[in-house]
């Protein structure tokens, strides 16, 4: 190799490859062991002046816990390898419709172009290539991936981006073959060109894979990096591994400054990791061992830790909060993650809008739901007749009277119809069902639901897929049963965090991964575990709950018609809720003790993803989405 391809190979691999590994700030910086605790070996290859990169693993990352067990060095790294990472992670602002194809990479796209500001390259790019991989092209365009991405390159965050605007702006690139990187650098980008959506190529450490690169003036290469987008809107890439086996997830979008002699990498040598670098991931290391207070690993870790320490599961990871934030910032935060539900599920029910986005034509329903059971339950008979001239058989919820056809008009002899008298009673008008147990919790989640189809403002419960039914389950309970609602809100959203943190621990929120098991699977049995808190069960019996809503929602796939979610997940969403409150009601009437434990159930779903079928797995190739026409 000449002398010039060494320096060029040795300035790419150590200035131009921006790393993402850098010390997060303590209330953004999360810690996993789940699905990315494997370490990859990064290559770095120069070929007609451009760089690529390569990540393949040098260990399975799925691990089983017989092996790690087996191994003595892994008992040394067993006080790190816990479940623990925050409930404001868990429960993020965010806008729909995915928070694994919109939120993350949103976030991605932000992260990559504050890199190039930290490297100080930003003003040197000419254009930039955006490559989509595996499902996040499958599903893509219906999950509004394309856009959330250029919002993100743009330097839009999905809690503060202005959810009206993105349409406009998407159009405006396209008419002007352009785009403003952090909103400050303009550069030429013809989406239809620049952005390539690749249906059958994944790359290999995530299925919702995507990657960013930019290139000068001359058409020379000057920085690029892949980011996977895992569920829930964290993001992840293959240099953010620590040495201890954990990750450090992108929450926050914007790590730390790089520190002093680190702001020139081009010194250093080719695939090396700088002394930096390195002092920046053993002091994370250290910042991991300390951020838990109260770790937890297992559901019956949680339990006992419960029960040895006297606490509540709410309790145990209000503690842990305590090491991010102070006590007024994590109450105040809890109430902001309140609010926003709340708020999405009031835009739902009072939406004007009639149709959801999409070629689907799906019509809102939380709207009309919501209106019905205003004039239905709680009104005096009479209110309905004074409520304005209105079509009864749609808007109160009634059929017409059934009329029976001429005998003429029938097959049915009489005799036939003779042997039917007395063992049916006469038809009449249908009567409207009182049940405000399920209509509730089913406008509720389907209202949030609908707002998360159309792009609205949520928050990602533990995804933006399932982000109807804790707020749905909430919701029902502060407005029926609750006699401390302020309380009640905390016990709630931190009871439910401890179930998704088993969850993301265990398996996987990502229906990419999962299917739907692991997005409406894991809200339902989040939400079964909460409600069972705040009506006065146990550890026990919180963990009994999560279990049973789990259990069953086994093998749910994720098969959205035509890459929208709105066939089936806006239904799913008022199911999930449903189930969660039939689940919590079966473990209160118990003491706690039964034969499958949460830990069994939760490793169940793990298996049961990874022997599920891709086509079943948020690519819309199989199930309804090819036996549903779209049109």
């Amino acid at each position: 190799m000449s002398l010039t391809a060494r320096m060029f190979s040795r300035s790419v691999t150590a200035a131009l490859r921006i790393s993402a590994v850098r010390r997060m700030p303590r209330l953004g910086g999360l810690v996993n062991t789940g699905r990315f605790s494997a370490l990859y070996n990064t290559r770095i290859t120069t070929r007609r002046g451009l760089a690529t990169s390569s990540a393949e693993p040098s260990a399975d990352p799925q691990l089983s816990e017989k092996e790690s067990k087996n191994d003595p060095e892994s008992s040394a790294k067993e006080s790190t390898n816990h479940a623990v990472v925050s409930t404001f992670d868990l429960f993020s602002i965010g806008v729909g419709p995915s928070s694994s194809h919109t939120v993350g990479p949103m976030r991605a796209g932000q992260i990559f172009v504050q890199d190039l500001i930290d490297h100080g390259i930003l003003n040197k790019v000419s254009s930039i290539k955006v490559d989509l991989y595996g499902s996040l092209a499958l599903t893509g365009i219906g999950h509004g991936t394309p856009n959330a991405t250029l919002m993100g390159l743009e330097g839009e965050l999905p809690e503060t981006v202005p959810t009206e605007t993105i349409i406009s702006r998407v159009e405006a690139m396209h008419q002007s073959s352009t785009i403003t990187l952090n909103g400050t650098h303009r550069i030429r980008f013809n989406p239809d060109k620049d952005m390539a959506l690749h249906y059958y190529e994944s790359l290999p450490q995530h299925p919702n894979g995507m990657r960013f690169t930019v290139f000068d003036a001359n058409g020379d290469m000057l920085a690029t990096n892949e980011y996977f987008s895992i569920g829930g809107g964290f993001v992840v890439n293959e240099r953010t591994q620590l040495a201890h086996g954990e990750n450090v997830y992108y929450r926050t979008t914007k790590p730390d400054s790089p520190a002093a002699g680190d702001t020139t990498p081009a010194d250093k040598s080719s695939g090396s990791t700088s002394a930096t670098e390195t002092a920046q991931m053993d002091e994370r290391t250290q910042q991991d061992l300390v951020t838990a207070s109260l770790p937890f690993r297992t559901g019956n870790d949680l339990v006992q830790l419960c029960n040895h320490e006297s606490l509540s599961i709410a309790e145990v990871v209000f503690l842990n909060e305590l090491q991010w934030r102070s006590r007024e910032e994590v109450i105040s935060a809890a109430y902001r993650i309140w609010n926003v539900m709340d708020d999405s599920i009031k835009r739902g029910c009072l939406s004007t809008s009639v149709k959801l986005p999409g070629r689907l034509n799906v019509n809102r329903r939380a709207p009309r739901l919501y209106q019905n059971l205003m004039r239905g339950f709680y009104s005096p008979p009479d209110q309905d007749m004074l409520s304005g001239p209105h079509n009864s058989a749609i808007s109160d919820g009634t059929a017409a009277p059934f009329t029976r056809p001429s005998i003429l008009e029938t097959s049915l002899t009489m005799m036939q119809r003779n042997e039917l008298n007395g063992v049916f009673r006469k038809k009449q008008r249908s009567r409207r069902p009182h049940l405000p147990h399920l209509d509730y919790l089913s406008v509720y989640a389907i209202a949030v639901n609908e707002e998360n189809a159309a792009g609205g403002r949520v928050v990602t419960a533990p995804t933006n897929g399932a982000a109807g039914v804790i707020p749905a389950v909430l919701k029902y309970y502060l407005e029926f049963l609750s006699e401390d609602p302020s309380r009640d809100i905390l016990e709630f959203l931190f009871t439910a965090s401890a179930i998704g943190m088993l969850y993301k621990r265990g398996a996987s929120i990502s229906a990419a991964e999962m299917g739907c098991q692991g997005e409406v699977g894991v809200a339902c049995s989040m939400s079964a575990a909460a409600f069972t808190a705040v009506m006065g069960g146990t550890p026990a019996q919180v963990e009994n709950a999560a279990e049973i809503g789990m259990e069953h929602n086994l093998g749910l796939t994720c098969d959205p018609v035509d890459g929208l979610v709105q066939i089936p997940c806006i239904e799913r969403n008022a199911l999930g809720a449903v189930k969660a409150v039939t689940a919590a009601q079966l473990a209160l009437q118990g003491d706690g003790s039964h034969r499958v434990s949460l830990d069994q159930v939760i490793e169940t779903m793990r298996q049961t993803g990874q022997d599920m079928m891709s086509k079943y797995k948020e690519t819309s190739q199989g199930g309804l989405a090819v036996n549903v026409p779209v049109c």
